[in-house]
């Protein structure tokens, strides 16, 4: 168990932000899921700006890695255009 205050905070902020990060990673992993289900072109052109800014905040916060968050971004784009 941690005796300095400074690591007792740190503990304290690690727990916060792995459960905000989970938060946002579940969050982000169903709304790719969603749109990887869509089957209709308007509904998916509407939903892809959203995702693909779901993924660069990740990326951008090292939730994810950058490579990981353009793979996605690209394989989603593929989908979307071959609606």
């Amino acid at each position: 168990m941690a005796h300095h205050l400074s690591a007792k905070k740190r503990i304290r902020q690690t727990e916060e932000s792995r459960v905000r990060n989970k938060y946002y990673a579940r969050t982000t992993r169903n709304a790719v899921k969603k749109l990887r289900e869509t089957k209709e072109k308007e509904a998916a052109d509407e939903q892809y700006p959203k995702v693909v800014s779901m993924l660069d905040k990740l990326a951008k916060s090292n939730v994810i890695h950058k490579n990981k968050a353009a793979n996605l971004k690209s394989k989603l784009a593929k989908h979307v255009n071959s609606l």
